[in-house]
């Protein structure tokens, strides 16, 4: 099950098509007679098809619905509501990393480092705010660099210059966007998979900012991972290679952080933890991407390869996951930590 493409969809859009396809043909080879849904605003349609399907298991691939990835938690919503077995992360963890406010929040009461950032509303009603250096301006909702160029990373001179960035970026990309702070320096992808055993980390990806002018920008923009041929595209190779001790330190305690968010967020199936290092290898979560791409060309995919696994074992793990009986339907639990740290998004189960 995927998002429902339009015929002028963007690159990273179409991306759902190649994806779904290497994962339908893989699903064959395991033996799954997989049938394809695109999905939109039409929920009754929705429902009404998965009610005739009946399906044992449902892949969801499902990244945003009409182009709003704020609207992702709804599939898994109306999955618990059918009492279908899908693969990945459930609705509240999915709904609370997608909101990049709410995930920031929680990853700083957790005690997790990450990049501070601003909305527009607090801008405009807290007084004691101040701002000053370099900020990145985002989508709070969507992802995969959508609206994310050169452009987006401003020096800002007072509260009113970055305000004023803020709306003009909300205009552009017609939705709410966050003034992150940038941190300057080297850019990680940590990948997990679910095992027996927990959440296993895949082997630590680095982009390389290859051949970069000195004055030019170092961000994984959108040209940087959709536009083929563009400087950006060419010039960001992910690495896995590592010699320095310096490193392995680091990437120990990268390992550490990605499996504490796995845990805070009560993620399942496969996910992504992006980080920033600055100077001093002070290591910033960026964003907690819970079922993240794994078309073959993925930097999970690669990961995975690292290690040997195979995309088609990638695909055997999330859906043995999916089956795990403390993660099929009504019987599923909201984590501990999790509703600690946001009580007011959760009732008390009955």
């Amino acid at each position: 099950m995927h998002d429902r493409i339009p015929l002028n969809a963007n690159f990273d859009h179409q991306d759902v098509l190649y994806q779904s396809e290497a994962i339908a043909n893989l699903l064959k080879e395991l033996r799954y007679d997989p049938v394809e849904i695109s999905v939109s605003l039409n929920l009754k349609e929705l429902i009404e098809a998965l009610t005739a399907i009946n399906p044992s298991i449902v892949f969801n691939l499902v990244e945003s619905i009409e182009g709003q990835g704020r609207l992702i938690h709804l599939i898994p919503s109306i999955l618990d509501y059918l009492k279908l077995t899908y693969t990945g992360s459930k609705t509240e963890p999915l709904f609370l990393t997608s909101n990049k406010i709410i995930a920031k929040k929680l990853l700083i009461k957790a005690g997790i480092l990450t990049s501070s950032a601003l909305s527009l509303e607090e801008l405009k009603y807290n007084k004691n705010v101040k701002v000053n250096g370099l900020y990145i301006i985002k989508s709070v909702w969507e992802h995969a660099s959508q609206g994310i160029d050169e452009n987006s990373v401003i020096t800002v001179k007072d509260k009113d210059h970055l305000i004023k960035a803020l709306r003009s970026k909300e205009n552009q990309l017609g939705g709410e966007c966050i003034a992150e702070q940038y941190i300057e320096g080297r850019e990680f992808n940590l990948s997990l998979l679910a095992s027996p055993k927990g959440p296993e980390v895949l082997p630590p990806g680095e982009i390389i900012f290859e051949d970069y002018p000195q004055e030019k920008i170092k961000i994984v923009c959108y040209r940087a991972k959709w536009v083929e041929g563009s400087f950006e595209y060419l010039h960001t190779p992910r690495t896995f290679e590592f010699s320095s001790l310096q490193d392995h330190a680091l990437l120990r305690r990268l390992k550490k952080i990605a499996k504490k968010c796995w845990n805070l967020f009560d993620l399942h199936g496969y996910a992504r933890v992006d980080f920033r290092v600055d100077k001093f290898d002070n290591p910033f979560v960026l964003e907690v991407n819970a079922n993240p791409c794994i078309s073959p060309d993925s930097g999970f995919v690669a990961a995975a390869a690292q290690t040997g696994i195979s995309m088609k074992r990638v695909i055997e793990r999330i859906i043995s996951d999916a089956f795990q009986p403390a993660y099929s339907g009504l019987s599923y639990k909201i984590s501990p930590k999790l509703r600690e740290q946001c009580p007011s998004f959760f009732v008390p189960l009955t």
